[in-house]
């Protein structure tokens, strides 16, 4: 049981490091754009300028998030996880 929770903390934690380093390049790319667009348009009117939209997140897979819940039930079937942390973990695998 400690291992295979510990295989899903680990999950836990390179899925948030990965959308952390994601959202991070998206921002300082979209910054690089912006830079670049207005060095270009200079010259052009205001109405004409617009800042790109940051890149949004990138949604993970409905396999990856059911494999996550299949995951979750088992632990909470097996006694590691209480009725309270197993809805704490649902809702933030069903918010990605």
């Amino acid at each position: 049981m400690p291992g295979l929770l510990r295989g899903v903390a680990r999950t836990a934690v390179v899925s948030g490091t990965a959308t952390a380093v994601s959202n991070r390049v998206s921002r300082r790319q979209a910054g690089r754009w912006a830079q670049q667009d207005y060095g270009q348009s200079a010259a052009a009117p205001r109405e004409a300028y617009s800042t790109p939209a940051p890149a949004p997140a990138p949604a993970v897979s409905m396999d990856t998030k059911i494999s996550q819940l299949k995951e979750l039930a088992q632990l909470k079937e097996q006694g590691v996880l209480s009725e309270a942390e197993f809805a704490a973990q649902k809702s933030r695998i069903l918010e990605l």
